[in-house]
């Protein structure tokens, strides 16, 4: 185990392995990643919002992140039904303010 943070560590991987977001014009953003609770939060946004096989990316990144991460619990990724992102980008094309248009605690 290294120093690095599990937030890093998370959208490292994230980088690495789901590239496929970004070239279809998605992103993604590392919300929450709790090392104590195991608890990690993404969410997809761009082209995501609306995308018919969203769910299905969503699907495969919970079940890579439990195989590749021995001490993630729990995985949420979130997509908006908005698509409406910030300017904000980070490596990968990944990041913004990715924004909901229900933001109720329990909408997804």
């Amino acid at each position: 185990m290294t120093d690095e943070s599990l937030k890093s560590r998370v959208e490292t991987w994230m980088v690495k392995q789901m590239p496929i977001i970004q070239m279809h014009g998605g992103t993604s953003m590392v919300r929450e990643a709790d090392p104590e609770t195991g608890q990690v939060v993404v969410e997809l946004g761009g082209t995501c919002s609306g995308c018919g096989i969203s769910n299905v990316t969503a699907q495969n990144i919970k079940r890579d992140m439990y195989m590749e991460f021995e001490e993630i619990e729990d995985v949420q990724v979130k997509v908006p039904s908005t698509g409406d992102t910030g300017a904000d980008t980070v490596e990968g094309g990944r990041g913004g303010d990715v924004q909901y248009s229900n933001e109720s605690a329990g909408h997804f």
